[in-house]
């Protein structure tokens, strides 16, 4: 009986310490926040297991209307770091100032340092378009920023760091190289999307987005009437709409040109691919 109660002992302190060991390798990691999906993969690729992240504005959501739950904001509390696109999306204008009164001493990340911002084009306000992380060259300034975060934090682990972020910028290079090619053969190619959220990538890579969408507003009658005709005139049949927004106006269009809509969404976590879902789409246009 004694043997048994004793082999039973040795066995829940085992677990036990397996507990505490995969609690402590837990702690060790850094505690990181990001507002929108592709930042937690930059973040993921430069920190690998050094780092836990927590995406506020998940998949498929509105990052001009999204509420955190409390869950989420029980993790700001305790982060030891928040990722911030900083180029004045809606989610952090409204949130930020509140996130930081929950956590002073959380490290902000503004991954718009070093980033030239273009105007938002809105004859209402002096406001830049915040979609910086959909050009691949943005990307790589975002990234050696986060890079340069992680070794001022934990400089210990420095060497780890720098060779993810080496592997990573040489991935992003690479896909700035297709695409830039892939665009070459089309100079001055004209897409039609639904909420202007290309305006990087298209900038770097000679494309002119015509937005269905003007200044954060669906069309009227007569702005679909003139989108068709744009459409018509410069034989274009596919519309790349946002899963994130009401595509319904997109569907009206795409129905009097013989065309059709097809989804891409600029929260995608997946990078790469996502550029590449989107480069598929204009070249069908």
């Amino acid at each position: 009986m004694k043997s048994t109660t004793m082999i039973l002992m040795i066995l829940i302190s085992g677990m036990c310490a397996g507990c505490m060991e995969t609690h402590l390798e837990e702690e060790e990691k850094i505690s990181v926040v990001v507002t929108i999906p592709p930042l937690a993969e930059f973040v993921e690729k430069i920190g690998g297991y050094k780092v836990r992240v927590m995406v506020m504005v998940p998949p498929g959501a509105d990052p001009h209307a999204y509420e955190p739950t409390p869950g989420q904001l029980e993790e700001v509390s305790h982060a030891m770091i928040y990722v911030k696109v900083g180029s004045g999306i809606e989610f952090e204008l409204t949130w930020m100032d509140n996130l930081l009164e929950m956590n002073r001493s959380m490290f902000i990340v503004d991954c718009s340092r070093g980033i030239q911002l273009i105007p938002s084009g809105d004859s209402v306000s002096s406001s830049f378009d915040p979609h910086i992380w959909l050009s691949p060259r943005n990307a790589q300034i975002m990234v050696q920023t986060i890079y340069e975060a992680l070794i001022f934090l934990d400089p210990e682990h420095e060497g780890y760091y720098e060779e993810n972020t080496r592997s990573y910028m040489a991935e992003l290079s690479t896909l700035d190289e297709e695409l830039t090619q892939i665009f070459s053969r089309s100079p001055g190619k004209k897409i039609m999307v639904l909420h202007p959220a290309w305006t990087y990538f298209c900038s770097e890579y000679g494309i002119q987005q015509i937005p269905i969408e003007k200044e954060g507003k669906e069309p009227t009658p007569k702005g679909i009437a003139q989108v068709v005709e744009q459409a018509r005139l410069y034989g274009i049949t596919v519309i790349i709409a946002s899963p994130e927004f009401n595509t319904k106006s997109a569907e009206v269009i795409a129905r009097e040109i013989d065309g059709r809509v097809v989804l891409v969404s600029p929260l995608e976590k997946s990078y790469t691919q996502m550029l590449y879902t989107f480069t598929q789409a204009c070249m069908e246009v």
